[in-house]
């Protein structure tokens, strides 16, 4: 026999050997058993509980502290920003215990001034970005938009506040989360300058108009009503609506086409499942023509 068949036929042995091996059954046939009954346990029992992750072995908020900062490429003072993540509440209520204890001379820092400080700085920069560029009524919708506590908590819950905010409350909620971002945003200002936190707003905060038209913020409740009104103060008071188009009438499918004008001049168009929706959406249309020729200018 050759000494290539020797070796091919020595490892067609050592493969059979390692398939007999592996396919032993090694498991008891308790264990099966013993595992349903302990899930069903676990089922009965619920989920457990949520802990914050400061009861977590390996926590260290010192190192946490260091970290935000560094995540967000911005450099705090390290007092600063322990102030603005303190609750007033939690630092109430470590006051009291620091009393009870018999050290009176125990006064925590909170975040309450710094609050109305940060939310100054949010709204400056939201008005100074589209001021120029859209009318007042649009920018207003726009402010009210960002600065809502669902939408500054969701920012904050997202850099990372919801594990490193001193607070009573857990789960933490969306309203302290706001209350803190406004919070980290003043201390931004003073660990540096104004214009790193106002940079600061435009990077973290500004960005959620990113994909969105401000059009689907700002949407008049009577549209046809507020064209009317815009353009008397142009000197323009004859709108004539006049139906361009309709197909699948009387049907579920029914489909219009409205289009408004003044001295044969078109002003918008709109389509809608009734003349009345496609008269609103051709003011709609108009009112972003007008707004959009201010913007130009």
């Amino acid at each position: 026999m050759s000494l290539c068949r020797q070796s091919a036929l020595l490892l067609t042995k050592c493969i059979a050997s390692q398939l007999n091996v592996t396919g032993q059954r090694n498991i008891k046939r308790w264990v099966a058993p013993t595992l349903r009954v302990i899930a069903k346990r676990r089922e009965k029992i619920g989920p457990e509980p949520l802990k914050p992750r400061s009861t977590y072995l390996e926590w260290n908020y010192e190192a946490e502290i260091f970290a935000f900062g560094n995540r967000l490429g911005e450099k705090f003072d390290r007092s600063l920003l322990l102030r603005a993540l303190t609750q007033r509440e939690y630092a109430n209520l470590k006051e009291i215990e620091a009393q009870k204890e018999g050290n009176v001379a125990v006064k925590n820092e909170h975040n309450h001034e710094l609050i109305a400080e940060g939310f100054k700085i949010i709204s400056d920069v939201i008005y100074n970005e589209y001021k120029n560029h859209y009318p007042e009524e649009i920018v207003n919708a726009v402010h009210k938009f960002l600065t809502t506590d669902e939408m500054l908590g969701l920012v904050g819950k997202h850099i990372g506040l919801s594990d490193i905010i001193l607070t009573n409350e857990f789960p933490v909620e969306t309203h302290t989360l706001s209350k803190t971002f406004k919070a980290v945003v003043a201390a931004l200002k003073l660990s540096q300058d104004t214009q790193r936190a106002e940079l600061f707003v435009k990077d973290i905060l500004l960005c959620q108009m990113n994909g969105k038209d401000v059009y689907d913020i700002w949407n008049p409740e009577r549209p046809f009503e507020y064209l009317t009104d815009l353009l008397k103060q142009k000197g323009i008071s004859d709108i004539e609506p006049r139906l361009c188009n309709e197909s699948a009438k009387n049907t579920i499918l029914a489909s219009y086409q409205v289009g408004l004008y003044n001295n044969k001049k078109l002003l918008g168009l709109g389509w809608g499942e009734s003349i009345a929706i496609a008269k609103d959406t051709a003011a709609i249309d108009a009112i972003q023509r007008i707004y959009g020729n201010y913007m130009q200018k």
